[in-house]
């Protein structure tokens, strides 16, 4: 369709560079991913003193320990004399993190407290001036987030109320299920992987086999602040038999007032969490390149002793849902879209769209008036912080 035959409210908001730009992702890593809390673990991450993780939010590597008193502490993850990071990943710090470059340390309150050779080579030195710099942590529904500014809005303000919008489920109440984690590096932008998980119109059209126990058509979205919030219900026929046809055990802590359904909100900018009929689980969107991000999913089920539920007819957590023989034809069983794997499924398509970016002919043609308006508000957002940080 020519572009002027397109309602103005349909056009999409961001250039292709968006997609591409080396410099367009400095940007956003400068303002984005700095400026708004980013999740950094589960709770269980750290279940002991000296315990931690680092995370990165934007320029900024950051360190979240589990102090002795019991509580969480946020540093950024720098040496005060050179600037030498201090740790790597995750592990146990012991009583003191110690740089690998010249063996200063640092109490677990971020105090340095041991400078090798002081006298002879720094005998003017303030260690009180040169603790580590401090940032913020905080803990929302068993999970972790940081702010590497320590005078940022608290979390709960950040959040805009999205609480109200996520689900009536427990995440205390439910166990993490270690088999059905995943971790996939994809060769694509990371805002195509948003964008397609906020999207409405595909549901019914790629996921027709994997995501067909829900009822597309009554889906509710909106945005709260620069959150995304997703609802659709269940498909009758699944519901009346939830319990014979869930790949899961359903979750039985709802009540009657609270609908059972899809809850998939995008905490802006790149945490998305998916509570269902039968599991809590967490899609973390992590930037690495303008082409290229890693995608990290965690899940939390009904604890059960019946672990054989899980297994019914042979297959896994991602493969319930049977094939519908929709690409059938001269389609090997290795392709994604033959997978039984929604998750395969959405990386197939947004792997193919940033392919597409290279070709001079590429254009968005229109978007969806109703079920993509989430994608054209998202991009907005994301022009608003980044002007606005300009």
């Amino acid at each position: 369709m020519p572009a002027s035959h397109v309602s103005t409210a349909q056009v999409i908001h961001l250039p292709k560079a968006a997609y591409t730009s080396e410099e367009w992702f400095k940007q956003e890593q400068a303002t984005l991913f700095e400026k708004n809390w980013q999740f950094a673990g589960l709770v269980e991450d750290l279940p002991e003193s000296g315990d931690f993780i680092t995370v990165q939010a934007g320029r900024y590597s950051l360190i979240v320990l589990k102090a002795p008193d019991g509580h969480l502490r946020a540093f950024h993850n720098m040496c005060r004399h050179r600037g030498t990071q201090l740790l790597r990943t995750c592990g146990k710090a012991g009583k003191a993190f110690t740089c690998p470059y010249h063996d200063w340390s640092y109490s677990l309150d971020g105090d340095l407290i041991a400078v090798p050779q002081q006298k002879p080579e720094f005998p003017d030195l303030d260690k009180q001036s040169l603790g580590l710099h401090k940032a913020q942590v905080d803990i929302w529904l068993g999970m972790i987030w940081v702010h590497p500014m320590p005078d940022a809005e608290p979390l709960e303000q950040w959040r805009q109320g999205v609480d109200n919008y996520i689900g009536p489920h427990r995440p205390e109440a439910l166990v993490e299920y270690p088999e059905a984690a995943t971790d996939h590096e994809i060769n694509a932008n990371w805002k195509l992987i948003v964008e397609n998980y906020i999207d409405g119109y595909h549901l019914a059209h790629l996921h027709s086999a994997t995501l067909n126990m829900y009822d597309h058509q009554k889906q509710e979205t909106g945005f709260i602040g620069p959150h995304f919030i997703f609802y659709e219900p269940l498909q009758d026929d699944y519901a009346k038999n939830l319990k014979d046809k869930s790949p899961l055990p359903p979750i039985d802590h709802f009540t009657d007032d609270q609908p059972v359904g899809a809850y998939v909100p995008m905490l802006f900018p790149n945490l998305g969490i998916a509570a269902t009929e039968n599991s809590w689980f967490i899609f973390h969107v992590i930037p690495l390149a303008p082409n290229r991000t890693r995608v990290i999913t965690r899940t939390r089920i009904k604890a059960v002793s019946d672990w054989a539920y899980l297994w019914q007819s042979g297959k896994s957590y991602n493969q319930q849902s049977a094939w519908s023989g929709k690409y059938k034809e001269g389609i090997g069983s290795d392709d994604p879209m033959m997978s039984g794997d929604f998750m395969a499924e959405d990386i197939y398509v947004c792997e193919q769209q940033q392919k597409s970016l290279e070709s001079p002919l590429f254009s968005v043609g229109a978007t969806a008036r109703h079920q993509e308006k989430s994608i054209r508000d998202f991009q907005k957002i994301i022009l608003q912080q980044m002007n606005a940080s300009g």
